[in-house]
């Protein structure tokens, strides 16, 4: 699989040990290229690349979006994670389900190529998760469903089992499912013993505005697609973005306690 927004997968994570300082590091690393007592400035690019990578944490954040409301969502919520020193959050596509004819049909957003389609075989490798859908009569859209459907044999190992998590959604109405969405999916979570993690009313004033529409709740971040034209407010955007910080906060303190 490709990059994706700047991130890719890493291996199964092992018990972090402290790290020396980046100098020594670099100075074990340095290769005599040419018997003079040179160093080459790849190998101490590479040595300081590895370093970092090793240190960071990776937050992945799985959506469905047809429409570009979930993905506007998605992006904003990276730009909080990656706002967190230590932490990196990667965007990931889940594999689409319906044919190219019926998305023409739909008049469905074209997809983002840039955010590379994640399998269930690559959960594993985040330190923290949070999965964004749209509702489909007060639950997530087949699409979603069908990626958890897939991570039967991570369920079987409980690999993903005390791995932080969180949601977001689109509805489109006030009245379509902003918090129902969002419970249902909490079974997925549990039966693989994840953590969900809310935001509660973490973001404060802005939770309880009233002089206009705006989707999200205690369970997360969330938007109106209305009739499909609306997009995100500033307000809603903000909201994702707090998630995506307050979420990489979360898994840091969990990961390097």
């Amino acid at each position: 699989m490709g990059k994706g927004a700047g991130c890719c997968p890493s291996k199964k994570r092992q018990p972090r040990r402290d790290s020396p300082p980046l100098s020594m590091a670099l100075s074990n690393s340095a290769i005599d290229t040419d018997g003079t007592g040179r160093t080459s400035a790849e190998a101490t690019a590479a040595a300081a690349d590895a370093l970092i990578s090793q240190d960071t944490l990776k937050i992945f954040i799985v959506y469905y979006s047809m429409y570009g409301h979930i993905e506007a969502l998605a992006k904003k919520m990276k730009e909080g994670v990656d706002s967190v020193e230590g932490v990196q959050g990667c965007l990931f596509r889940v594999p689409e389900t319906l044919s190219c004819d019926v998305l023409e049909r739909m008049q469905a957003r074209p997809k983002d190529e840039s955010i590379p389609v994640i399998s269930a075989a690559e959960l594993p490798a985040a330190d923290g998760l949070v999965f964004g859908f749209p509702t489909r009569f007060g639950a997530m859209a087949t699409q979603m469903k069908a990626f958890f459907d897939s991570t039967g044999q991570l369920w079987q190992a409980q690999q993903l089992a005390g791995k932080p998590a969180g949601v977001f959604v689109s509805t489109g109405t006030q009245g379509g499912g902003q918090e129902a969405t969002a419970w249902t999916a909490i079974t997925q979570l549990v039966h693989h013993g994840m953590l969900f993690v809310p935001i509660g009313y973490t973001f404060g004033a802005g939770m309880f505005k009233m002089d206009e529409i705006k989707g999200g709740s205690p369970y997360g971040a969330g938007t109106y697609s209305g009739d499909g034209t609306r997009i995100p407010s500033d307000l809603e955007l903000a909201v994702a973005d707090h998630q995506g910080r307050y979420m990489a906060a979360v898994v840091k303190r969990l990961v390097t306690a």
